[in-house]
């Protein structure tokens, strides 16, 4: 993804100037010292990125309570505008087609690349933001228009209530009503496949078992970067990585997962796809983790499910590589690296040459 210095993922992450940053060919100087371990082979742009990350539990204001409905808010809104029209000029760069629409009577953005050809295959695109941040037409329209013009694919990316205005069967229920509505206007299910980033990649991992489970029918493919799937605290990479993870502290994360749902449902599969019955079938899926998240553990477990059930999975990790790393640092070898990979097995599964 091509950047300019005033829209530049390693200085936006870090929450600092365009201006205080280069990218490694430019002489800016870096600090050695650093909240996370950087291996010496990782990549240039890589340690550029990590070294300039800081401890969660100092950078980051607390969640609000999950029932204070106007902190949530007010929280959504000062991450929005903290993202707000960076990735413009990216956008232009590569010219899509976008639209905002509504299927199924859910918000979403329709994303077509440059030159685009209807080849009737659809990718649906779900958001990240632990299911309490950013909107799929605003901080995060440059997450689907990467994949629509690195993947040549027509992507769909759903703007779900976010919570706690919405749990999680209502947002489940958004999500499945765009693909009914899809179907409705043509596109077959086997035409279509589902991609998500952290929280994203959690929702559509549970969205592909309530769409078997009510007769819908399974997609051609499920690809996941960072997928929260296992909302419980019982994870042990939950608290063994606790040190290493950048990105939020444990106390966020079970804020954010008790404004989805009830701490008493954590284990049901449409909140959390790892307790999910495999035997019953699942689509072809990809999950893609840094080993350095505290969401490790929940793929490695759903990895295992999958295989067992003999479903065909691909575990796809990255030493060293941090949370959502190949859409915050895009310019990065890794990150091209993990995006390829993603592009040829969702290419793969649609039947796409």
């Amino acid at each position: 993804m091509a950047n300019t210095d005033s829209d530049d993922p390693v200085a936006f992450e870090a929450g600092i100037s365009g201006a205080q940053i280069g990218r490694p060919s430019e002489q800016t100087p870096v600090s050695n010292a650093s909240y996370v371990n950087i291996p010496e082979w990782v990549s240039a742009e890589m340690k550029a990125f990590l070294r300039l990350l800081t401890d969660p539990a100092k950078s980051m204001p607390p969640f609000p309570d999950p029932t204070d409905f106007e902190g949530w808010d007010k929280f959504a809104q000062i991450m929005e505008l903290q993202w707000a029209a960076k990735d413009e000029p990216y956008i232009k760069s590569v010219e899509p087609t976008i639209k905002h629409v509504k299927f199924g009577g859910v918000p979403c953005v329709d994303i077509r690349p440059k030159n685009w050809t209807d080849n009737g295959k659809v990718l649906i695109y779900f958001h990240g933001g632990a299911f309490v941040f950013y909107r799929a037409g605003g901080s995060m329209l440059s997450r689907g228009v990467t994949a629509a013009d690195q993947w040549g694919l027509r992507v769909v990316s759903v703007d779900y209530t976010l919570a706690p205005r919405a749990k999680y069967n209502q947002i489940t229920d958004e999500c499945v009503a765009v693909i009914k509505a899809l179907m409705q206007q043509g596109t077959m299910v086997e035409n279509i496949a589902i991609y998500g980033d952290s929280a994203g990649g959690g929702l559509g991992a549970a969205v592909v078992l309530k769409i078997r489970d009510q007769g819908v029918g399974l997609p051609a493919a499920l690809a996941v970067l960072s997928p929260w799937l296992d909302l419980t605290q019982d994870p042990d990479t939950v608290t063994s990585l606790q040190n290493q993870e950048t990105s939020y502290t444990q106390k966020h994360q079970i804020a954010a997962a008790a404004a989805y749902v009830d701490p008493k449902d954590h284990k049901d599969p449409y909140a959390s796809a790892v307790y999910g019955d495999f035997s019953k079938g699942y689509c072809p899926t990809i999950i893609q983790v840094g080993l350095k998240e505290i969401l490790l553990s929940g793929c490695g477990r759903f990895y295992q499910k999958l295989d067992e059930a003999k479903i065909p999975v691909k575990l796809d990790p990255y030493e060293a590589m941090p949370h959502n790393f190949s859409v915050r640092v895009p310019h990065a070898p890794e990150s091209i690296t993990a995006r390829k990979k993603m592009r040829d097995f969702l290419h793969q599964h649609l039947g796409m040459k």
